[in-house]
């Protein structure tokens, strides 16, 4: 996905920052999900900046994958940023993008300690009370390296 170039919002004290918000936005919209959301998490504590991003990218024509990472990094959001985190998950809730309330409708469950619920196949769903245990033999001993040339010399005969 082609990116239109950030405006600066006057926020960033010099060059690096403005560098590294640009990076972290690219990332953010990366293809592998593990970077996007790594890069969520620290545009997370770039406050207003970082929330500026990661706003954008969730109410975005971007695919799923960076509205997931997007929701994460608000979700991950401390302090003061937090609360406004949380606001922003609540409108998502009312956003006419499906993708973008189903993602925020999650991650506000994940927030209140609810996991969302997975729909699962129930004929390959094999949860049991079984456990695989290793119970050693009592009774057999360690074979040593003299007894197995002992054994192979007495076959041998």
């Amino acid at each position: 996905m082609k990116l239109n170039k950030r405006i600066p919002s006057g926020r960033e004290k010099d060059e690096a920052s403005i560098v590294l918000l640009t990076q972290l936005r690219e990332k953010l919209y990366s293809e592998q999900i593990g970077s996007a959301r790594r890069a969520a998490f620290n545009l997370s504590w770039m406050q207003e900046d970082g929330l500026d991003i990661l706003k954008e990218a969730l109410f975005s024509r971007a695919y799923k994958r960076t509205k997931c990472a997007a929701a994460y990094g608000l979700r991950k959001m401390r302090g003061r940023m937090g609360k406004i985190a949380l606001d922003v998950l609540s409108q998502g809730l009312k956003y006419p993008d499906k993708d973008s309330a189903a993602v925020c409708r999650n991650a506000l469950l994940v927030l209140k300690g609810m996991a969302p619920k997975k729909s699962f196949n129930k004929k390959n769903n094999h949860t049991g009370n079984f456990e695989i245990r290793h119970i050693p033999d009592k009774k057999r001993r360690r074979r040593t390296i003299k007894d197995i040339s002992k054994h192979r010399n007495n076959f041998h005969r």
